[in-house]
């Protein structure tokens, strides 16, 4: 999973890299509206974390204009404001969380991994497609009940194709997501991990959509 947060504060900012970290995901931070992603894409972040408050702008004129501009990136506004009508604002403006400063570290977590699923279309920390079961958190998938034995270039592959059910992922996003925070995977390298994650969890189950990329079937 890779975030995108912006936050002004040197010292959170810091403490939120090295939690996530710990629980194996990845982010880029940032400190200004200015230096934000004009328009982040879900296909390179999985979330975002923005806070209300930064030293050259509002995180609430970035949210609208994120929103205006159809980004459908989940997003969790991180705010020490504590009046209803600034989480009501929040909300309204498109957030899909908010929490209030301070928090524990584990309920950000937690709070990030709840609006991933629900972009995801999952209501638990266990996806299943048909006898297909992940554990994105567990780092573990088994078919009927039987482990699959996978590396973790697969199973972050297996993951992204799941977050996805349904639609074509092209080469070029699934590329970016393997390697979130280098190059891009060159499209053999990507090429050579679907053909290895095919024959753990069988053929049939990931699509070619020639020309395009791929996709995960039930």
């Amino acid at each position: 999973m890779h975030l995108l947060i912006i936050e002004d504060d040197l010292d959170l900012g810091m403490a939120l890299q090295r939690a996530l970290k710990v629980e194996g995901m990845t982010s880029e931070w940032y400190r200004r509206c200015a230096d934000a992603p004009h328009a982040p894409d879900s296909s390179d972040y999985d979330c975002a974390l923005l806070d209300l408050t930064l030293p050259d702008g509002s995180g609430m004129d970035l949210l609208r204009r994120w929103r205006g501009a159809g980004v459908d990136l989940p997003m969790i506004v991180i705010t020490a404001r504590t009046a209803l009508e600034d989480r009501v604002e929040g909300l309204d403006g498109g957030a899909d969380d908010f929490i209030m400063k301070p928090f524990a570290m584990q309920e950000l977590v937690s709070r990030v991994r709840a609006v991933v699923r629900r972009a995801a279309r999952q209501s638990s920390e266990v996806w299943e497609f048909g006898p297909l079961r992940i554990e994105p958190r567990r780092h573990r998938a088994s078919i009927a009940g039987q482990p699959l034995d996978l590396s973790l270039r697969e199973f972050q592959l297996l993951v992204e194709l799941a977050r996805e059910h349904g639609n074509v992922l092209p080469k070029s996003v699934l590329a970016q997501r393997l390697n979130p925070l280098g190059d891009p995977l060159d499209a053999g390298a990507v090429e050579v991990h679907v053909s290895n994650l095919r024959r753990k969890i069988g053929a049939r189950r990931i699509c070619t959509v020639r020309g395009v990329g791929y996709m995960l079937s039930s």
